[in-house]
């Protein structure tokens, strides 16, 4: 693909939602939220954020151009759903009608449950495995502005929320969450420190690495998820030398839409492994998907191998192989400076047990290519841990 000029990464896409792209486009979040229907929206984003300059310009904005906003902004970077329930009492004490997501992926997926329960006026585990129940007119319009390049939780129908009571991350799935209008602005993500632009990108990477080898059969989520780590790449390194770049930033924020968009299809265990991990030590999910990769891979190994061939002369790795794709993610990890080991990381070995008992439950695990069954998840966890990749 020819990379286009700045001027040219710059459009409206419906696919799989509508989708503001390109650079400077934040200016326009008044108007989309007011295409959306919202008279009073309640902008949801993390604590963090909340000072960023552009937020608060944006949240000025709008209320300057006869647009009340209100701001929430108590979300961990692992939400859960304490989270939730203060987002609710905001929204309905503020008379709001519409959601604002403006952040991460924590802030994103805050924002959608936030708009799925709004009108419920139930406790958000009284439906669980039940989501599927809320009409979806009765859920509260969203607009997401991504900061990051990572999730793409923009363009999702789901979102991840923890348990506390059972420190599990539980994925609630309804397709009345998908926001029905996305403020993509890559310049939104140029001050991001190298080691987030180098986590969330390797979480882009783990979608549609993942999607691609996920073992159900959807030809079109196969050809996003191969455009998607192509672009990956090619310019994840880039943003992480200059994150300034706004090519780099604009391409890193279509691949991490893509990966989003390609994992409809499914997932696998590096999720299934990354979300106990995450639920239970606060770990950042992206950072955590990056370190599992490889065993993943290694462990799918027999099952991928022709996926990975036609994935590396994609790539323009030589030789084509899966050896090849193996070797640029390991790499690409070193130039991202991922920790290769669990217990570079911290995380004690003695929890391993239980970590593999959630992996075993977790809904990503029977979308792997090859099944994983608790002893098998509880062993990449010990391989992870010890830095061990198998041979073929």
């Amino acid at each position: 693909m020819v990379n286009l000029d700045l001027h040219k990464m710059r459009g409206d896409w419906h696919f799989p939602t509508r989708i503001y792209f390109g650079p400077g486009r934040i200016a326009e979040l008044t108007a989309v939220c007011r295409s959306a229907g919202m008279q009073r929206p309640l902008l949801v984003t993390d604590s963090t954020l909340a000072a960023h300059p552009a937020l608060r310009r944006a949240w000025r904005d709008n209320n300057e151009s006869g647009l009340p906003t209100g701001l929430f902004s108590e979300i961990r970077s692992n939400p859960v759903a304490g989270n939730v329930r203060q987002g609710l009492k905001a929204y309905r004490s503020g008379e709001h009608d519409g959601v604002i997501a403006f952040g991460g992926g924590s802030a994103m997926d805050a924002g959608k449950v936030i708009a799925l329960l709004a009108r419920q006026h139930v406790d958000i585990w009284d439906l669980a495995g039940r989501w599927q129940q809320i009409t979806p007119e009765s859920i509260a319009p969203v607009v997401a502005v991504p900061t990051t390049s990572g999730t793409g939780s923009e363009v999702g129908r789901a979102a991840v929320i923890t348990r506390a009571s059972t420190r599990a991350k539980t994925i609630l799935i309804h397709a009345g969450m998908m926001p029905v209008a996305v403020v993509a602005d890559p310049a939104l993500t140029t001050g991001l420190p190298a080691h987030l632009t180098a986590a969330t990108g390797m979480d882009a990477l783990a979608h549609s690495l993942e999607a691609l080898c996920a073992k159900y059969c959807h030809p079109m989520a196969d050809g996003i998820a191969m455009e998607g780590i192509r672009l990956v790449h090619r310019w994840l390194p880039e943003a992480l030398r200059h994150g300034g770049n706004m090519r780099a930033r604009s391409h890193m924020m279509a691949a991490a839409i893509m990966g989003a968009t390609a994992f409809q299809k499914g997932l696998g265990a590096i999720h299934a492994l990354s979300h106990p991990v995450g639920a239970v030590y606060d770990t950042h999910h992206g950072l955590t998907n990056a370190v599992f990769m490889p065993y993943v891979m290694a462990f799918n190994r027999l099952a991928i191998e022709d996926k990975m061939h036609r994935l590396s002369r994609y790539l323009g790795l030589e030789p084509a192989g899966f050896d090849a794709v193996m070797d640029w993610v390991l790499e690409l990890r070193s130039i991202c400076k991922i920790p290769h080991t669990l217990r570079e990381m911290g995380l004690p070995s003695a929890d391993f047990g239980e970590l593999a008992t959630m992996a075993a439950a977790d809904p990503c695990a029977p979308e792997n290519p090859v099944p994983v069954p608790r002893e098998a998840l509880l062993q990449i966890y010990r391989d992870a841990y010890e830095g061990t990749l198998p041979s073929a």
